[in-house]
């Protein structure tokens, strides 16, 4: 596992998942090497819940960081990557955000790395993007 790996999977230890039971962790990656961690917060009004990786994006951008940017996720409850990959929203919030790439990482085990335009073919953007590149 790498080191970024490591730190999500780290950052999954704190999740609040009371009702899935599915603890997720998140680390943004800059590309001069600064990092933001996450994790899910889950919310018995589940359309409240926050996932790891917008969690970590939201950092991200609270601090000002604008750009290009990788994502490390560990779901370590999951079994394997299919059943781990980020939800819709999130991958609207990669696109909208600028990640690069997406590795996704399960107990340390099973690590799959992932573009976007995997995750996310034919995705919704606006004719004049205002996006970071």
């Amino acid at each position: 596992m790498t080191q970024h790996a490591a730190e999500a999977a780290e950052a999954a230890l704190a999740a609040y998942a009371p009702y899935s039971k599915f603890r997720v962790g998140a680390l943004v990656v800059a590309e001069d090497g600064r990092t933001w961690s996450g994790c899910n917060v889950e919310n018995a009004a589940y359309g409240s819940t926050i996932c790891a990786e917008a969690n970590a994006l939201g950092s991200a951008m609270a601090s000002g960081h604008r750009g290009p940017i990788e994502v490390f996720v560990a779901c370590i409850d999951a079994t394997h990557v299919r059943d781990a990959t980020p939800c819709g929203n999130c991958r609207q919030l990669f696109s909208e955000l600028g990640v690069t790439h997406i590795t996704i990482t399960i107990d340390g085990t099973d690590s799959r790395r992932f573009t976007l335009d995997d995750l996310l073919p034919h995705r919704f953007e606006l004719p004049d993007d205002p996006r970071p590149s």
